[in-house]
């Protein structure tokens, strides 16, 4: 078999799980090997494998593993002038075409692993990589179906997704020192912008501090004023009576706190339904803030998602119900934030902030709370997951989905097989008996 060029990721894998011919195992100079530890995958700066044990002849060593296709990577990424490999007792190659040395002139042991990789592996993980249809397994992937292993890796994927979207949250966290109800009203309002206009929003949010609209809660139209205005919406020559009352009104807020807008530049109007167009869902950002005080802690309260239904409940009423934009009078229509509007920001943006605070207080009933709600939600519906029923997944909420979308946009789009379980049980030839 015509062996192509392996990547390293290839080398780990089959290095962590012991995928090769291990008797008689030497080291390039004779040296037996009995591999006592792997050692941990270390996905950071640093030898690949740490905390390894490897006995050589009649020496137990104790130190990192560090694996390349060929010896000679180890001088083309420059380790010989890193001290941090000084303590590599085991270099793992594919092939060994140069001996290495550390830094005091003894030599790197190295294991060559050409020869004693299976053909299997190496076919199975070409077929893997090379494959064009919608995921890499998809010819391979009704085995695994019924198999408890994928319900366990769905539900170690969901709590991968919720960790991912963590770190918008943490970094708004340091930004206002820890103040939870001013970081979630402005992870709020990211995610009343959704993908279009997340970053707007967000810079929106920022730009007005939430004690200052506090001030001014128990009037719409001062908020208003304060967000239209912010958002870089007010500074046209308008025709109708309400928004040239909102310039008016913001013309003397922005005096009196000292206000800079955001670019009105920064929005995008196009392509997006006219519900939720910039202008009404800033309408019902104020209109939430108007009706609810210390709202992230009204969350925490709650239980149900019903609950969380009820402190969502907004109406926009008076000018609102006819118009979209300002100066374009419509028909007459309710614009409420309905049920799959709140339903998105309770996967997008209330359940992995509660899942930030359950871990920030280290308690778990925030936590399970969040699972619980994920669990409770119906499924979001888009061509991925569509994409996944067609292959016989069931779908049955939201934590389904989250799981999923993590699966193909994180695993399958970037050919992570090796790191996935359905992967690993093809790799391994273990599929319908698990």
């Amino acid at each position: 078999m015509l062996v192509p060029q392996l990547p390293e990721h290839f080398l780990h894998y089959i290095w962590q799980f012991q995928l090769f011919e291990h008797q008689q195992l030497q080291t390039t100079r004779g040296q037996s090997i009995q591999i006592v530890q792997t050692g941990i995958l270390n996905k950071h700066a640093g030898p690949d494998f740490s905390d390894a044990r490897i006995q050589l002849d009649q020496t137990l060593w104790a130190g990192h593993v560090e694996i390349h296709k060929k010896s000679s990577d180890w001088l083309k990424h420059q380790h010989q002038e890193d001290a941090a490999y000084d303590n590599v007792v085991l270099h793992v190659v594919y092939e060994d075409d140069h001996t290495i040395y550390r830094q005091d002139g003894t030599a790197i042991p190295t294991l060559e692993l050409k020869g004693k990789i299976a053909e299997t592996y190496i076919k199975k993980y070409w077929l893997l990589l090379q494959a064009k249809q919608w995921i890499p397994c998809q010819t391979q992937f009704e085995g695994i179906l019924e198999s408890p292993r994928l319900a366990l890796w769905l539900d170690r994927l969901v709590i991968e997704r919720l960790e991912q979207k963590t770190q918008p949250i943490h970094n708004l966290l340091e930004h206002n020192n820890n103040n939870w109800e001013q970081s979630f009203y402005q992870f709020l309002a990211r995610g009343f912008g959704a993908k279009v206009n997340a970053e707007p929003f967000e810079q929106l949010a920022k730009s007005i501090p939430l004690l200052v609209l506090a001030k001014h809660k128990n009037n719409l139209v001062q908020l208003e004023a304060f967000l239209f205005g912010q958002a870089g919406l007010l500074d046209k020559d308008f025709e109708e009576e309400y928004p040239l009352q909102l310039k008016k009104e913001y013309s003397f807020l922005q005096k009196k706190y000292k206000l800079s807008p955001i670019k009105r530049a920064s929005w995008k109007f196009g392509r997006i339904r006219p519900a939720n167009s910039p202008t009404i869902r800033i309408a019902q950002f104020a209109k939430l803030i108007h009706q609810s005080t210390h709202l992230f802690s009204k969350i925490l309260e709650v239980d149900t998602i019903q609950d969380i239904h009820g402190l969502f409940e907004v109406k926009l009423q008076d000018y609102w119900l006819k118009h979209y934009q300002f100066d374009k009078e419509t028909t007459k229509r309710n614009k409420s934030l309905g049920k799959n509007a709140v339903d998105l920001l309770l996967i997008n943006t209330i359940i992995p902030f509660l899942f930030v605070y359950a871990k920030a207080k280290a308690d778990e009933s925030y936590q399970d709370k969040a699972l619980k709600w994920l669990a409770a939600l119906p499924a979001e519906k888009n061509s991925i997951i569509s994409n996944w029923e067609d292959l016989g997944i069931k779908v049955s909420s939201a934590q389904d989905s989250q799981a999923l979308l993590q699966l193909k946009n994180v695993y399958c789009n970037e050919k992570r097989c090796l790191e996935c379980t359905i992967g690993d049980r093809i790799m391994k030839g273990k599929l319908d008996s698990e």
